[in-house]
């Protein structure tokens, strides 16, 4: 007699079934009974009454200093465009323009669909810093590349971080072997964004203390183990060595330099690199939460910060606008992991706002074409 016939089959299932759905009723139950709910799951509606402003467009046409177009060399632009108007972003610079023939192709779009709203930037490979012709190669990619219309140099936070020379040590943010590709990009005009380290809560135990908490469950190879990677201070250190080392380079320093929670040093670090501006991609919420000191770094550094969003996402530079331009109080930033706390509005003035907007931008972007911008 065979044990496993499809009636037995059957009987088993409706078992585990029954089992299952019991299972799950007494759960459900037990956290309905003693209020159990999770972090994640926890999103209370406010109970607050105050002004509330959704701007879907911002006051002044703008630039998108920090963007992604992954798919820009097979994209079609005319939908990219039609949303870029919709939200007064009068320029993007897609920082994923890369080398060889994916930036050629993303060049050539750029010139044939959309040659004044659009900019890329060339990236560079560092693993092979090793090569006899590291640097003939690298030299002649940034020439070419401007040559052909690519406006600047963005560099990834894997410099620094988990790029490895061939011996397998790690190739520091400040490698001597990288100096003359900064000063060629100052010789040749190109600003260089530079994304260095990540957050350092990313560096701290993931436990109860850590704000970061939320995100590192969510994504955990963002996880930096001390033991494995160089510290958040050191990383930072070398990048900042690169600013000192090459004064005729403009850098642009990605994320508010992950010092957004500390305006403070921030301001410091600005005051001390004449040649560093910086810009707020993704860090939004670490000005949010602080409107009163954040308005006055505003204030303080109208002329060094540029207006970034990062991940391309319509909807989410509603919060942008209402940020940098209400004096909104209390309402919700866009990713809980980035933001579990709730957000106000700077209300900076007018004079500001077009700073931040297209000016600062323009300044260092010359090529830019700027009848597209009002005084």
């Amino acid at each position: 007699m065979r044990f496993f016939s499809i009636k037995n089959f059957f009987k088993i299932f409706l078992f585990v079934s029954i089992l299952g759905s019991l299972c799950y009723f007494i759960i459900v139950r037990l956290h309905y009974t003693y209020d159990i709910i999770s972090f994640e799951d926890y999103n209370p509606k406010s109970t607050l009454v105050v002004s509330s402003n959704e701007i879907k467009r911002s006051k002044y046409p703008f630039i998108d200093i920090h963007n992604h177009q992954f798919d820009m060399p097979v994209k079609d632009l005319s939908d990219l465009v039609s949303e870029m108007d919709s939200l007064n972003m009068a320029f993007m610079v897609n920082l994923s323009g890369f080398r060889g023939q994916y930036l050629k192709m993303c060049l050539d779009n750029i010139k044939k669909n959309a040659p004044e709203r659009l900019g890329v930037f060339v990236n560079l490979n560092w693993e092979n810093i090793d090569s006899d012709t590291f640097l003939e190669n690298n030299i002649k990619i940034l020439r070419d590349a401007k040559k052909d219309g690519a406006i600047g140099l963005k560099v990834y936070k894997s410099l620094g971080l988990t790029d490895k020379d061939s011996n397998g040590n790690r190739i520091a943010v400040n490698d001597p072997r990288i100096d003359p590709i900064w000063e060629e990009c100052g010789k040749l005009g190109f600003p260089v964004l530079i994304h260095s380290a990540d957050p350092a809560s990313f560096w701290k135990p993931k436990d109860k203390n850590n704000e970061r908490w939320l995100e590192l469950k969510q994504k955990p190879n963002r996880y930096r183990n001390p033991d494995l990677f160089p510290s958040f201070e050191s990383i930072i250190a070398e990048q900042h060595n690169v600013f000192e080392k090459h004064p005729k380079t403009t850098f642009i320093n990605a994320h508010l330099g992950w010092m957004g929670n500390d305006l403070d040093r921030l301001s410091l670090h600005l005051d001390k690199y004449p040649n560093v501006v910086t810009e707020i991609g993704a860090v939004l919420a670490e000005l949010g939460r602080q409107p009163k000191r954040a308005r006055k770094f505003f204030i303080d550094h109208q002329d060094k910060i540029l207006f970034g969003k990062d991940a391309y996402n319509q909807q989410e530079y509603y919060t942008y606008f209402r940020v940098l331009e209400t004096e909104d109080e209390y309402f919700d930033y866009y990713r809980k992991r980035h933001a579990f706390w709730k957000m106000y509005g700077l209300g900076l003035p007018d004079s500001i706002l077009k700073k931040v907007y297209y000016k600062n931008a323009l300044r260092i972007l010359p090529s830019i074409n700027k009848s597209l911008f009002k005084s």
